[in-house]
């Protein structure tokens, strides 16, 4: 099945054919820099984009990504000003804290982010092409496009013209109230640029129409955005450069929101969650995760309890890899020997290019690396086994996640085969079916490659190539490891004691400072779990009297228990856009004294 995605133009699910064989032009509309971003701006400016380029260049695309910057706004200006900051430094803030939003949960850097004060030519020449054509006029400074003259106007949005509301003020000699602005007027105290019809600055819409075409031409293949662009913006984007008589967008995707409590998310009401507020509760990849879990065109109604559940369901994910990582050397495999300095080789992938070798420690999704997560596309071609600009044959992934994700990018059904192939490969972990348990936990990193989150790569592989370590930060980290290590023989010293109400009380004493030890056959690991501010109840944290719960969100796994028939007791999601895998069992140390008492009974 060849990829095909929704178009909003014509309300059907179309087959994807680019104007270029083998090459995707893609533009998406990026972040207005009013405010620092939420989640729900997260997942329209940037992951759900994130997702279909990682799928377009898996299978053989060369694509170009433009996602643009608003640097300048009325509600830019109004922040600023309220905040007693120039308006540049207000937007350069925003636009950074954007960035790093956009790093820590593992996007691509686009090909190129202009911003719209970089454009005024480009601007001022799409608009007198406008006015040449009659489509647009200028009036008391200010210039509008005249809707009526566009005979198309309203194909995208499927509303009427008498119907409709641009949003703006009235403005002198607009001749329309359905008209829009292409040129401000400058006024007092607000910046200003020249133009051939006085100083001013460009309206909301034009910037994009100009920056579009600077970068992808007068046709390309997709355009972007959240729901809410639909109207005004992107029906004002296409007949403006319709009108000037470019073909512009073949496809229009758009994401759907992030809402709480029924409502859109967003800043004017008050409900807005930061990256960096929800990162306290689960790691940035969990994050992730979550937001990619439910199909683009449907909403996520936000709440703590999916949050969790999307994180635990992540968390058993990386428990098969981790216990592949730690089994699968004991069996010799492929490409690996006795003694083999990194076992995490045993199920490395080349499925996503931008994998590097796997790290020893295992996996853990941790803070992504900015550097690598912005390698060139042209880097990463170089590493492909297929002729660039030619899509290849899904040969790495499962045919079922192909399928799932040319039909629409359907996630959801994505993920249920990730998590059969995780219990495919457990199962055969279980059996000794070293052989079978590789190929799963190969397929599961191709297929999480493809999503962002395969917590082996970078940007999410701990140590990555270009990461930001500095003297300091190294020396906390040998600390903790020689803090941990030291407590970890302490345990292994009461265990050998067979005192094991200390044993578990050192266990305890770890995972409240948010350590996570795994007992295997080859002795203990440990892991960090993700941060939690100071005073805050870990999520995960279960009540007194039950199992102990580690950073995988489940029961840990004792060395001499089987995997293969557990119930599943973990509360399920409301949400059933993903699957839930078996979790793994766990017994304490004291638990373990109890069982061996039973058996010698």
């Amino acid at each position: 099945m060849a990829l095909h995605l929704y178009d909003t133009a014509t309300r059907s699910v179309r087959p994807f054919e680019p104007i270029v064989p083998g090459e995707v032009s893609l533009y998406h509309c990026g972040a207005t820099v009013q405010a620092a971003p939420h989640i729900g701006h997260l997942r329209g400016a940037a992951i759900v984009y994130d997702v279909l380029r990682r799928w377009l260049e898996y299978s053989g695309y060369r694509v170009t990504q433009v996602r643009n910057v608003t640097d300048i706004d009325d509600k830019i200006l109004a922040k600023a000003a309220d905040a007693g900051v120039p308006w540049w430094a207000w937007a350069a803030q925003n636009e950074r804290a954007f960035t790093a939003a956009y790093e820590l949960l593992g996007c691509l850097a686009p090909t190129v982010e202009p911003r719209a004060t970089g454009h005024i030519p480009q601007i001022h020449a799409l608009i007198g092409e406008l006015i040449d054509a009659g489509k647009a006029y200028a009036a008391a400074g200010d210039v509008y496009f005249d809707v009526r003259a566009d005979p198309r106007y309203g194909f995208l949005s499927g509303q009427k013209i008498d119907e409709m509301n641009q949003g703006e003020t009235e403005g002198q000699g607009k001749k329309d109230p359905a008209d829009f602005t292409l040129w401000k007027a400058a006024k007092p105290g607000e910046p200003s640029w020249g133009s051939p019809w006085g100083p001013g600055r460009p309206g909301w819409h034009i910037e994009c129409s100009a920056m579009a075409r600077t970068y992808l031409g007068d046709a390309f293949d997709i355009h972007g955005g959240g729901l809410d662009l639909v109207f005004p913006h992107h029906e004002n984007e296409a007949a403006q450069s319709e009108g000037a008589g470019l073909e512009f967008a073949r496809y229009w995707m758009h994401s759907f929101w992030v809402t709480m409590g029924g409502e859109k998310m967003s800043k004017s009401l008050g409900n807005t969650l930061s990256v960096e507020a929800i990162t306290e509760r689960v790691r940035p990849i969990e994050l992730r995760y979550y937001l990619v879990s439910v199909h683009y065109r449907s909403v996520i109604e936000y709440s703590p309890g999916a949050l969790d559940d999307a994180a635990k369901a992540f968390r058993r994910i990386e428990a098969f890899l981790d216990r592949a990582v730690e089994l699968l050397p004991a069996a010799h495999p492929r490409g690996a020997h006795p003694g083999s300095a990194d076992p995490s080789s045993a199920v490395a992938s080349t499925a996503d290019p931008r994998s590097a070798a796997p790290s020893s420690a295992g996996f853990s999704g941790g803070t992504p690396n900015a550097e690598s997560a912005g390698a060139s596309a042209e880097a990463r071609a170089e590493t492909r086994d297929v002729e660039p600009g030619r899509p290849q044959t899904h040969r790495q992934v499962p045919p079922a996640f192909a399928a799932a994700m040319d039909d629409d990018l359907s996630v959801p059904r994505a993920l249920a085969v990730v998590h059969d192939t995780v219990r495919a490969g457990n199962s055969a972990l279980d059996a000794g079916d070293f052989e079978a348990a590789r190929a799963s936990a190969e397929a599961v990193r191709a297929m999480l490659g493809v999503l962002g989150l395969d917590p082996a790569a970078a940007p999410w592989r701990a140590g990555a190539e270009g990461a930001a370590d500095s003297g300091q930060t190294r020396a906390l980290t040998d600390a903790v490891e020689a803090l941990v290590t030291a407590l970890l023989q302490q345990r292994q010293q009461a265990r050998a004691a067979k005192d094991f109400a200390a044993a578990d009380a050192i266990r305890d004493q770890l995972t409240a400072a948010g350590i996570v030890v795994k007992d295997g056959p080859q002795g203990s690991t440990w892991s960090v779990t993700s941060q939690r501010g100071p005073g805050q109840q870990d999520p995960n944290e279960q009540p007194a009297g039950q199992p102990n719960v580690g950073q995988q969100g489940v029961t840990e796994q004792r060395a001499d228990q089987s995997t293969a028939d557990r119930p599943d007791t973990e509360q399920r999601s409301s949400r059933r856009d993903y699957d839930t895998g078996q979790p793994n069992t766990s017994q304490s140390d004291a638990d373990h004294q109890d069982a061996s008492q039973q058996g010698a009974k």
